[in-house]
């Protein structure tokens, strides 16, 4: 459904694990669930600076078998209760369940642009003047794709993805470093 006055508003596109919570490997309990420190404050900073957030994660734990659908619902469910502790809701949430290796290749699978471009449509999007922000290179390549702004975290795999980001890409420690480059209009 398009808004009322047609125009459309900028996505910050956010990985889950490792940008907004702690990095757990194939993290499928809720109780397990933490937030990153700078995550809800920098959150809530994105939504003030007019951005939708919608997170959209890879979750190849579920073809691998780890857990199903229902556990990464749970964890979901979990990330969201606890952002709303702080003010923040998501405006939405989007995963790939898939693995090439195991279960052919996808065109959902970060970096692949199918939740992007779904997510644009749904929630009537700028892709041009959206950001993807992750912690891992993967995460912000679609920004050169469909013309947004990159911006890779040195919070989870960050640190070892840092010296691999593409041209344009900016780093910064964490969602609250996002937020204020963003506020101070920082070229990326």
């Amino acid at each position: 459904m398009t808004s009322h006055s047609g125009k459309r508003r900028p996505a910050a596109f956010l990985d889950r694990d490792g940008t907004i919570i702690v990095e757990r490997e194939y993290l499928s309990d809720p109780d397990d669930v933490e937030l990153l420190p700078a995550a809800a404050t920098g959150l809530a900073a994105l939504h003030a600076l007019g951005f939708a957030l919608i997170v959209v994660t890879n979750q190849s734990g579920i073809a691998r078998g780890f857990y199903g659908e229902d556990e990464f619902h749970a964890v979901e469910a979990a990330m969201e209760r606890l952002l709303a502790l702080d003010g923040v809701r998501l405006d939405g949430a989007y995963f790939c369940p898939h693995h090439p290796d195991i279960s052919g290749p996808c065109n959902c699978r970060k970096p692949g642009l199918a939740l992007f471009l779904e997510a644009a449509e749904t929630h009537h999007l700028d892709l041009a003047a959206s950001v993807w922000i992750g912690d891992r290179v993967t995460d912000v390549i679609p920004a050169n794709r469909l013309g947004g702004r990159g911006f890779l975290v040195r919070t989870g795999y960050g640190p070892s993805n840092e010296s691999q980001v593409p041209s344009g890409t900016s780093v910064q420690d964490d969602l609250a470093g996002v937020a204020e480059a963003l506020r101070q209009g920082l070229p990326g």
